[in-house]
């Protein structure tokens, strides 16, 4: 199974969306392996985002994040990073079509609510930022040998 790294951003934890957001990722079959509520550090962030360092938005993605609390959450699943794109939906709200987190709950770029993996490689680089592998909790779903064929 594939595994991707999603975090509900301080908006989305401020607004009190922490249940919608994980609802919509339980709701299309994920299993959460590892979820944490956690304050994100400037040196995290700066690792988080170094792919972005130079770029005229950097400075804004590093305060937003260190704002407040995250939550941050891994699941496993089949197509796991394709998939969420597709539940977070595009970076500018404006962009996100009806029925992702984004179309759904977002209203500006700067405050999108979630940010999700873009590839398998990220996802693991990020995840690996907040989370150890031996926090992650291995366990089968009930659904998981019908689901995952």
């Amino acid at each position: 199974m594939e595994r991707e790294f999603i975090m509900i951003k301080p908006d989305g934890v401020q607004r009190g969306l922490i249940g919608e957001v994980v609802k919509r990722i339980e709701n299309v079959g994920f299993k959460i392996i590892g979820l944490k509520l956690l304050k994100v550090s400037l040196a995290q962030a700066k690792q988080h985002y170094a792919i972005h360092k130079g770029k005229p938005f950097y400075d804004g993605l590093l305060e937003h994040i260190t704002c407040g609390p995250v939550v941050a959450i891994v699941v496993e699943g089949k197509d796991a990073v394709r998939v969420t794109r597709k539940i977070v939906g595009a970076t500018n709200p404006t962009d996100a079509v009806p029925g992702s987190i984004r179309g759904d709950l977002a209203l500006e770029i700067g405050r999108n609510i979630i940010h999700a993996g873009d590839s398998p490689e990220n996802a693991i680089y990020e995840y690996k930022i907040y989370f150890s592998e031996k926090e992650f909790v291995e366990y089968n779903k009930i659904d998981e040998e019908w689901l995952y064929e």
